[in-house]
This record gives C-alpha cells, structure tokens and sequence, in this order.
C-alpha cells in the first residue's frame, strides 16, 4: 500500500485538482471517498466530471445513492454507500460496474462494504482542517490505484 497526503486551500482548488486528475482517468478505476458532510467529496466529484467532458454535473449521490454520468468514451458512476448494505450494493449493480472497462466508479462513504471491497481501489480521506482548508490522504491498494496516486500527486503541483 502506498500512501500520500495532499492540501487543498478553497473549493476552486479542490474542482482544479480533480480536473486536473481527471486527464489521467480511462476507465477501470475505484476510488473511495471519505469524510464528513461538507468536506469536498461532491466537489471533488463534480471538478472530475467537468473534466472528462460530461454533460451532467454531479449532485450529491445521498439523494439517489447511484447515478450514471456518460459520454463515449467513460461512463461516471457516482455512488452514495452509506446507507447500503453488502446486498444492497449488488443490486445496485456494483458488479457489472466494476467489469465494465470504461467505468470511473466514484464512491462514497465505502465503509458498510468493507468485506467487499475491491483488492485495487484508491482511497481519498478528506478532513476539515479549518477554513476552506482540506487534507485529502491517499491510500493506494493494488497497480492501477498505485498509479492513480502517483499521477493525483503529480498533478498536485501543477
């Protein structure tokens, strides 16, 4: 597992850095988000979506715990964990997404499917640090969400 830590200072840095990380996305992707209500997890969603092309902009996924945001070339799934269960996800169709090769699966609040996670997948813990202020810790598990790390890290300093 590898980790890194990265600061965002306001909302439109966090929209920038997930754009700018968005340029390295082709689909295959997991990534888990974390943090309290207000932390940047939308916003981070929203900048990647922006940047990928996609006609929609991303709401919260608390309201309809999954949506689909398309074009085509990936297919953006924004997902909402939090009040699902293991079963509940399947029938979300969590399976199909993660076989689909042009899938981005953008999920929050992962922990009541921790059994279940997937061995490669990238976490992303946003914490309030004060102000507009935002630490986003990274842990990587697997290849792919190796590389995602290392590219969100280059991208960073941009």
């Amino acid at each position: 597992m590898k980790t890194a830590t990265l600061l965002t200072c306001s909302r439109a840095q966090t929209t920038a850095l997930a754009g700018r990380f968005a340029q390295v996305l082709k689909g295959g992707e997991i990534i888990f988000l974390r943090g309290p209500i207000g932390a940047g997890k939308t916003v981070f969603v929203k900048g990647v979506a922006a940047a990928l092309g996609l006609k929609s902009s991303p709401v919260s996924a608390s309201f309809s715990l999954m949506k689909e945001y398309k074009n085509k070339h990936v297919k953006l799934f924004h997902i909402d964990l939090f009040r699902l269960s293991e079963g509940e996800v399947f029938n979300l169709g969590f399976e199909e997404m993660l076989e689909d090769e042009r899938a981005i699966i953008l999920a929050e609040w992962p922990d009541p499917i921790a059994q279940m996670l997937p061995a490669d997948r990238l976490e992303m813990d946003f914490i309030l640090r004060g102000g507009d202020e935002r630490e986003i810790k990274l842990s990587a598990f697997g290849r792919v969400s190796e590389h995602l790390l290392e590219e969100l890290c280059r991208v960073s300093k941009m």
